[in-house]
């Protein structure tokens, strides 16, 4: 008896990205720090998913980000890890870090608890980057409804994770 580890719709949707950059002969990587490894957890649950996925960071704090990703201290402490310039550099420093031709980065507020008036929970930033890609990574705020409760974590992190997955596909 075999048990889905992830929901339908986010192995569905993995399953595309794995089949739609396998035909490309695309290798994507990850910069991940919301979802904390699910978007990589999608795609390796797919078979097949070594033709596709380079490597994930999980960059959760912002030490890793630096560390990881060469984010400058200077992006973290003007904007904030939860930042558009943050995805950008997180994105632009996975494609450097790499050998994928397109990566996806994601930082956000899952809660329940962390946000403040200008970036309340369920605030979730991304970034594509493509490798000799000309001019900035393209990046994406946006505001997710994570419900009331118990379950407002893991939804704004499924939601977030599919949003991610949409970004990897052709």
């Amino acid at each position: 008896m075999t048990t889905a580890l992830l929901p339908a719709d986010i192995e569905a949707l993995a399953a595309r990205v794995v089949a739609e950059n396998t035909a490309l002969g695309r290798k994507v990587a990850l910069a991940e720090s919301c979802t904390g490894g699910l978007v990589a957890a999608a795609i390796t649950e797919i078979a097949g998913s070594s033709a596709v996925l380079d490597r994930g960071f999980v960059t959760y704090s912002n030490e890793a980000k630096m560390e990881s990703l060469s984010v400058s201290r200077d992006i973290i402490e003007t904007f904030g890890a939860v930042s558009i310039a943050c995805v950008w550099a997180m994105a632009t420093g996975a494609i450097k870090n790499s050998n994928a031709d397109v990566a996806v980065a994601i930082s956000g507020v899952a809660g329940p608890g962390g946000g403040t008036q200008l970036k309340p929970v369920g605030t979730v930033v991304f970034a594509r980057a493509y490798r000799n890609q000309d001019g900035e990574p393209e990046g994406e705020l946006k505001h997710f409804d994570g419900g009331e409760g118990d379950s407002v974590r893991a939804s704004i992190r499924h939601q977030a994770t599919i949003c991610a997955l949409e970004l990897l596909l052709p």
